[in-house]
């Protein structure tokens, strides 16, 4: 008797079709050639009466496919992780491919030696790594079988093309023809590369375009932190417009202006970044920048899915941030109506 709970063995597919074993895998890995017709049905029969399965390790082993990737992530949470994933993972099973995802912890040397332990199984035809490769195999032969699209460093915060800034810029010009000229910038913590990209684009387009910026105030990812600084803000400041660094941020600015009798965008504009789910239901909706992980994912994984191929890298990669105008943002208040002291 067949057990229940073990996966079947090709010896036991090989005793039911009464048959060599050698001849079972030669049916399975040649889909039949070479075995008379009446024996391939034996076989097959007696794989689909054990329901039998293929060891991936040994497939990989002998043919080098093993028809599956990896997709390495440091470990802990992240923000839309899951959407760029589910962009990479459907882009790869469009290809005929099956997907896991390992999650490195530990130290730069565990987490190198898990990457080698990886590429060496032979599991994996290919592995896509979504961070740094750590120090302890940089400069190993990986043999080509790694494409490295880093979009998160070690704890998980984003770098790369994901803390790409550009519509920082585009949201100052866009303030500036409505006639906007002092802003003021409420940055995330700056040891997060995402919130110095941030402030650096703000910062280059208020000097491109010859406005004026207050200042970069809070310096952390705190929507209170944001209301406090819009609450401080000197009577004769002359802010008309906030640009933050998220949206939480932009909510707290929201509220600072509220606070002090303020409307938004009437005596403030205010913009946010990453569009959560509650940005559009907010009144005033707010202006804020849509991130489409789940394209970043697929583009990483068609770089990926080239490289198998030896196939050169795409070039045309498209943007996948966009800034989405709403209601929080307007034309600059006129010096005779704006409350907020600007002149």
């Amino acid at each position: 008797m067949i057990d229940s709970v073990r996966p079947a063995t090709i010896q036991q597919v090989a005793k039911l079709a009464g048959v060599s074993h050698q001849t079972v895998s030669r049916y399975i890995r040649g889909g039949g050639a070479g075995v008379r017709p009446a024996i391939q049905e034996r076989v097959q029969a007696a794989i689909d009466d054990l329901d039998y399965r293929p060891s991936l390790t040994a497939r990989a082993m002998r043919t080098r496919r093993s028809g599956r990737l990896a997709i390495l992530l440091p470990e802990g949470p992240a923000t839309g992780s899951i959407h760029i994933l589910h962009g990479a993972t459907s882009a790869a099973r469009q290809a005929g491919y099956d997907v896991d995802v390992v999650t490195l912890g530990g130290s730069p040397a565990s987490r190198g030696e898990r990457v080698l332990e990886l590429i060496e199984s032979q599991l994996f035809e290919r592995v896509l790594s979504l961070v740094p490769l750590p120090e302890a195999i940089r400069g190993r032969r990986l043999d080509g079988l790694v494409t490295v699209v880093p979009v998160y460093d070690d704890e998980m915060r984003s770098i790369g093309r994901l803390a790409g800034a550009a519509p920082v810029g585009a949201m100052v010009e866009r303030l500036a023809e409505w006639g906007h000229r002092r802003f003021v910038h409420l940055a995330g913590g700056l040891d997060h590369t995402s919130a110095r990209c941030r402030r650096d684009a703000y910062l280059a387009a208020i000097d491109r375009l010859g406005l004026e910026s207050y200042g970069v105030l809070v310096e952390a990812w705190s929507g209170q932190g944001a209301t406090d600084a819009i609450l401080n803000l000197p009577a004769d400041a002359g802010v008309t417009a906030v640009i933050a660094a998220n949206d939480v941020m932009a909510v707290g600015a929201m509220r600072g202006a509220v606070l002090r009798g303020w409307t938004v965008p009437g005596d403030l504009s205010v913009t946010g970044y990453d569009d959560s789910e509650l940005s559009s239901l907010l009144t005033p909706s707010l202006t804020t920048v849509q991130i489409d992980r789940a394209d970043l994912g697929r583009q990483a994984m068609s770089r990926l899915l080239a490289a198998l191929k030896a196939d050169p890298a795409p070039t045309d990669e498209p943007d996948f941030m966009t800034v989405v105008w709403r209601d929080s943002t307007g034309p600059a208040p006129r010096p005779s109506t704006n409350v907020n002291g600007w002149v």
